[in-house]
């Protein structure tokens, strides 16, 4: 590889035994990107098409899943792609937008988990004022703002690693991100480390702290309240959260395995940085349209399944 190229892209040399299982890689990855394409869209549909779902709680649902399909899209044709390519490269303004888009993804899921919460916390501690404090200018500014906000400080975030140099032409994982881009380059990282660190705290524990303040409250009224009404607070919230503890708990792993120096295995550190575009985007519509009543109903209807 001559001097221009190398000083013009990187190579992503995360890959396992790529050439002997490649065509394996390709069709597993292929079928779970038409898994995940087709369950989020169909939920969606069912939404989009169903005027009763119009509601601030399946808003928010549809955001979700819409999200998943951003945060889908932006990773896997690149990694169809690679896996069928003799080299795995990406030019350094491509592998920086990857990195931009995949750390929005992250940072609006946490956003739009918490808005769900919020949305859970009114109608089940306050009712009263849920029609007055969750309206249509709320969840139009909510959604807004979930995605906005993270643009900003991830816009950020990649402009500071663009002053830094690169010295290093190999990133060890399959996509970009921008702290391997960070960790490759030569010069003075202080400033982008330590605003990257700030970001990545404001981008979880917020979110973390209000989500678990909202569902202590809401035990807490489950408890006081009729079986009837637990069960069903139960119903819409238990999806949630089961779909929050999981995205939490793998962006917390991928956090710590990035910034452990050695000691884990590449394959686990490979496998660790890819669940949070696999596990999420494909569980989260099942979730969603099995556990909650108004949508897994309509999909019956749908597919006419009896």
């Amino acid at each position: 590889m001559d001097v221009n190229y190398n000083n013009t892209y990187l190579i992503l040399g995360g890959h396992v035994q790529l050439s002997k299982y490649r065509y394996i890689y390709f069709s597993m990855t292929l079928l779970l990107f038409i898994l995940i394409i087709c369950s989020n869209t169909v939920v969606l549909y069912v939404i989009y098409v169903h005027e009763s779902l119009h509601k601030p709680m399946y808003i928010f649902v549809a955001a979700l899943l819409m999200n998943a399909l951003f945060g889908s899209i932006t990773i896997y044709p690149k990694l169809l792609v690679d896996l069928l390519s003799a080299k795995q490269t990406i030019s350094r303004p491509a592998c920086r937008l990857q990195s931009f888009l995949i750390y929005v993804y992250a940072a609006s899921e946490f956003t739009l988990l918490s808005a769900m919460a919020f949305d859970r916390y009114v109608s089940i501690c306050r009712p009263l004022q849920y029609h007055s404090l969750v309206r249509n200018q709320t969840v139009k500014f909510i959604l807004v703002l979930a995605f906005c906000l993270p643009c900003c400080k991830i816009g950020i975030a990649v402009i500071l690693s663009t002053n830094i140099g690169l010295c290093k032409f190999v990133l060890m994982r399959i996509t970009c991100d921008i702290y391997s881009l960070v960790k490759a380059g030569c010069g003075d990282s202080t400033v982008s480390n330590a605003y990257g660190l700030c970001v990545m705290v404001l981008s979880i524990l917020p979110h973390l702290i209000f989500i678990l303040f909202s569902y202590t409250r809401i035990l807490s009224i489950c408890l006081r309240s009729s079986r009837d009404f637990r069960t069903g607070a139960l119903n819409t919230c238990l999806p949630h959260l089961a779909i929050f503890l999981n995205f939490t708990i793998i962006a917390l792993f991928e956090i710590i395995q990035n910034r452990i120096p050695s000691g884990i295995p590449h394959i686990v550190r490979l496998i660790v940085s890819l669940l949070y575009v696999v596990i999420p985007p494909l569980f989260n519509p099942l979730i969603y349209g099995f556990k909650m009543q108004a949508i897994s109903q309509r999909l019956v209807a749908l597919f006419k399944l009896k």
